[in-house]
């Protein structure tokens, strides 16, 4: 298997920036899991607020223990700047995945025609 198929699914499979880590690319490939990390980071947190929101709910009686009332909370979409937010770093991760994924392929494939030649 060549390099760059590795290192694109590494970046694809495992996370990004993995691949350019294999293909010795440390600073862009610290870059690519510093920003996938920040923007989990941001999506779990945000999800374990919701769920404590909805569990401190439950504690004070607000809202009844019963799934279908627990649904509909869940099911919440979140309004104004948190919509902003988690879409920011939805699109933050999707972007440094792709990125990963393209140009750890990229460089590879350079990689591996040097050296071929």
């Amino acid at each position: 298997m060549s390099r760059s198929t590795k290192a694109a699914l590494l970046s694809a499979l495992v996370f990004p920036g993995l691949g350019h880590f294999y293909l010795k690319r440390h600073v862009t490939g610290a870059i690519l899991v510093t920003v996938a990390l920040a923007a989990l980071y941001l999506l779990i947190s945000s999800a374990a607020d919701m769920a404590m929101q909805i569990t401190e709910q439950i504690q004070h009686g607000n809202v009844p223990l019963d799934v279908s009332a627990l649904t509909k909370l869940i099911e919440q979409q979140p309004t104004g700047g948190e919509a902003q937010f988690m879409n920011a770093a939805s699109t933050a991760l999707l972007v440094s995945w792709l990125i990963g994924i393209v140009d750890s392929f990229r460089v590879g494939h350079a990689m591996d025609k040097g050296n071929a030649a």
